[in-house]
């Protein structure tokens, strides 16, 4: 995909750093910021990608931004791409593939068949006081939902440490879908993957250490 812009905004913590994507030299130097999109011409999609923790006391000014965003652009649709930790899910929430959804109102007709062909699990609603039980409190998403535009989230429950192997499972997730790629478990690997997720774990022990 190419990159065609970025999003300026005070809500997340600023930061830079070279080309996550570099495969020469020459486009090893460039700046790259906190959320920037990306763009694919022939399949008419537009990728928003966020690099950077959200500021607490600032998610309500970033949300309105996103949705601002996606009115002001006319996108048909817009997926989220999400984690959730594994550690908290409920008993309810083992059963089965760790991976839910959540789907906004104007999307779901659109698209209800297409998510029953699929089989996909809805994300449960839980109590809001896990371990108690009260009759008059109802239960709730752990994740929000959005406003009343075309809008879905998928979820995938991981834990901690390498997440490379969660990336393609809930990128596959979305294909199944949304059909990007043909087959993208034919090998070779069809996604492709970032030289810079060969540094997950830091570049190697300093020779002069020793």
């Amino acid at each position: 995909m190419s990159r065609v812009g970025y999003m300026h905004t005070d809500c997340l913590i600023p930061m830079t750093g070279n080309n996550p994507y570099a495969t020469s030299n020459e486009n090893a130097e460039e700046l790259h910021t906190p959320a920037e999109v990306y763009t694919a011409a022939e399949l008419k999609l537009a990728v928003l990608q966020i690099r950077a923790p959200i500021i607490q006391s600032k998610s309500k000014k970033f949300r309105q931004l996103l949705v601002s965003w996606i009115k002001s652009s006319g996108f048909s649709r817009a997926v989220v791409l999400s984690s959730s930790q594994a550690y908290q899910r409920d008993d309810q929430q083992m059963k089965g593939i760790p991976l839910r959804y959540l789907v906004t109102p104007s999307l779901l007709k659109d698209s209800e068949d297409a998510l029953k062909e699929l089989s996909w699990r809805e994300m449960e609603r839980v109590s809001a006081y896990p371990g108690l039980t009260d009759a008059n409190t109802e239960p709730r998403l752990y994740v929000p939902g959005g406003e009343d535009i075309p809008l879905a989230v998928l979820i995938l429950f991981c834990s901690e440490g390498d997440n490379i192997p969660d990336a393609f499972t809930l990128v596959n997730h979305l294909n199944d879908w949304l059909h990007l790629l043909d087959d993208p478990s034919q090998k070779p690997n069809k996604w492709k993957i970032p030289t810079s997720w060969n540094l997950l774990f830091g570049s190697g022990i300093p020779p002069a250490l020793f």
